[in-house]
Parts: structure tokens; C-alpha cells; sequence
């Protein structure tokens, strides 16, 4: 089959378009095959290729997480789907057995992975999955949306209504507008009613977030972030910030938070080392949460969303497979507002 594989981590030049992968088997009675029609990039693959501590891969090494693609086969023991069902892949991996699954915590289960890092990805013409993280879909959705929802729009989701606890009327901070998360939660908190910040270096991304329902924006290259939320709220600050940059973000999301304000991270593209004043932490009374992907329940909740016609990603570009490098490029320079997508 066709994929876009690395067999060492590096740079792009480490990527392979193959036409030689073997097709994967079923490799239990629980597991279903998906003929993939699009898969979607998150900064996720940009760490796989670079190398990420405790990762370690089996070349040639299927790259990818998000994917849409059709029920090609099914283990005996399935009942949810069947052949030709299309379906939306949710990348997180649990055992299905451990305290934290039993409980429906599934993304904190003590053997979590992800497809892509931990076990072979989505940029290839089938993927094996349990059927436990398939979810159909209308025909009304186009590929190139479903591909790029599940593993941005799930994110933000936890983030947003489950740790954050976001209500209607509250001040939202969105650190670096323009990937898929980050307009996942302006979404998703315009839904609830909240009142969205966002931030980004570039005015066209910013003019974007406003076109999407964004109520202030700031541009983090011409205007000190925390300082400008003080002026504007008369020193106030924000509810919640929303946080998956890291270092570079860290003392200004800190900055534009309120008394009693949560800050939720759920990624560290500019570096994960941090530094807090434990007296701002304890006087402001903050809280700090760290999010990752989401529970079975919150699955089934987003693609709901996805089904009703919400919650719909924008998709930035669309490359063919054999061009994935291109597509790696783009989101490498974060030149792209949206999710960028690999047809299959």
C-alpha cells in the first residue's frame, strides 16, 4: 500500500512516500481495518520526526494520527460497525482494563498511546484500530473536514468543558491562534457564550479569529499580552487562558490571568521547561491543569457535534499523499489557519 513513512528521526528529508508498505492485518477479533480517504496533521508528527524522549520506532514507520476513511474489515467480535460504515478515527490508545479506563477516564490510562507516535499512524491507504475508536459519520461531511476534527475538536473539548469548566459570560485567552486547537476552543467556546481572546504574530490570522466569532484580538508582536488584557479589563485579567505554546507563552498567560483564574495547557511547542512564582500561584489563588486528548464519552460527544452540523474545522489546505512533505512545510512555518490535510 501507499503511506508517508520515516525509517530514522531528522529533519523533512527523512519523510518516504512508499508504495510498498504491507497491508495491515486485524491483529484481534476486537479490531476493525479503515480504507483511509483523508488524514490531518497536528504538531504531534513534527515531534515524531524530530524524535521524542521514550519514543521509539520501527522503520519503515507509518507517520499520522487524525483520519476518515471507510470500514474495509472487522474483527468477529464487532458489532458497532460494519463493512462500508464511514468513520472518524480517534488516535488515543487504552487498554481498556485499567483503573483510570473502568472509571471512563480512558486518555489517563496507564498504558495511553497514540496512534502515529506510539503505534503506526494514519498517512497510509489502511490503518487497524479497535473498533472502540471508530465513530461513523454522515456522507454530508466532507472528507477533508472529518479528517482534520477528531484529535483538535476532542482536545479542545476536554479542555474546555471538562477541566476548564467554561460558563457563559466568561473571558477566554486563546494563546496563538490559527492551529486546529486553538480554533477548536474559539468554537467551542462561542457555543457556551463566553467572550474569546486570541492571540497570534500575524494580523491575517487575527482578522481569521474575528471572522469565527473572536470578540478581542492581539497581536503578540506589536503588544505586550498581558499588559493589554490588564488595560482592557481595567486590570482584571481573564478567566481562563489557553495555553499549548509553552515557554515562549507562559509568563504572559500567567500575566492575563485574574484572581482565581484557570490556565489549561495541553502542549509545549516552544519548549516544555516553565517557570511560576509559586506567591503569584498561591496569592492569585490560579488554578493550572494539563489536558490531554479525552474519555470515550467526550469522543461520542464532539462527533455528535460533528453529526449536527457544529463544531465543523476549517481546513486550511489539502495535499495528495505523495506531496506530504509539502503539507509537513506548511505546518513546520505555521503558515496555515486551519487544519492542513492529506488526501488518500
Amino acid at each position: 500500500m501507499r503511506g508517508l513513512a520515516i525509517s530514522a528521526h531528522g529533519g523533512l528529508e527523512r519523510l518516504e512516500y512508499r508504495t510498498d508498505l504491507p497491508v495491515p492485518p486485524l491483529a484481534s477479533d476486537t479490531d476493525v481495518r479503515v480504507r483511509v480517504r483523508a488524514a490531518a496533521l497536528n504538531h504531534l508528527d513534527l515531534f515524531v520526526l524530530a524524535g521524542m524522549p521514550g519514543v521509539t520506532i520501527a522503520p519503515p514507520w507509518i507517520m499520522g494520527a487524525d483520519a476518515t476513511g471507510v470500514i474495509d474489515d472487522v474483527g468477529p467480535a464487532v458489532a458497532s460497525v460494519r463493512r462500508g460504515d464511514r468513520v472518524v478515527v480517534n488516535p488515543g490508545l487504552s487498554d481498556r482494563t485499567c483503573e483510570y479506563c473502568l472509571a471512563g477516564e480512558q486518555s489517563l490510562c496507564v498504558r495511553f498511546r497514540l496512534l502515529g507516535e506510539h503505534h503506526p499512524g494514519t498517512f497510509a491507504e489502511y490503518v487497524v484500530v479497535p473498533a472502540t475508536n471508530v465513530r461513523t459519520v454522515p456522507d454530508e461531511v466532507p472528507d477533508d473536514v472529518a479528517a482534520a476534527f477528531t484529535l483538535a475538536t476532542l482536545t479542545a473539548w476536554r479542555m474546555i468543558v471538562t477541566r476548564a469548566r467554561v460558563r457563559p459570560g466568561e473571558e477566554v485567552l486563546i494563546q496563538g491562534i490559527g492551529g486546529g486547537v486553538a480554533i477548536a476552543v474559539l468554537q467551542i467556546c462561542r457555543q457556551i457564550g463566553a467572550r474569546v481572546w486570541a492571540t497570534s504574530r500575524s494580523d491575517e490570522k487575527l482578522e481569521r479569529a474575528r471572522s469565527l466569532g473572536a470578540d478581542e484580538t492581539i497581536n503578540v508582536a506589536t503588544h505586550d499580552v498581558a499588559r493589554e488584557v490588564r488595560a482592557r479589563t481595567n486590570r482584571r485579567g481573564v478567566d481562563v487562558v489557553i495555553d499549548s505554546i509553552g515557554a515562549a507563552t507562559w509568563s504572559t498567560s500567567l500575566g492575563a490571568l485574574g484572581r482565581g483564574g484557570r490556565l489549561v495547557t495541553c502542549g509545549a511547542t516552544s519548549g516544555p521547561i516553565l517557570e511560576t512564582d509559586a506567591r503569584r500561584l498561591f496569592w492569585n489563588q490560579w488554578t493550572i491543569m494539563g489536558s490531554t486528548m479525552g474519555s470515550d464519552a467526550e469522543f461520542d460527544a464532539v462527533v455528535a457535534q460533528l453529526r449536527e452540523g457544529h463544531l465543523r474545522p476549517p481546513v486550511d489546505r489539502v495535499y495528495p499523499l505523495a506531496d506530504g512533505r509539502s503539507a509537513f512545510e506548511r505546518l513546520r512555518d505555521a503558515a496555515q489557519f486551519g487544519k492542513i490535510v492529506i488526501a488518500i
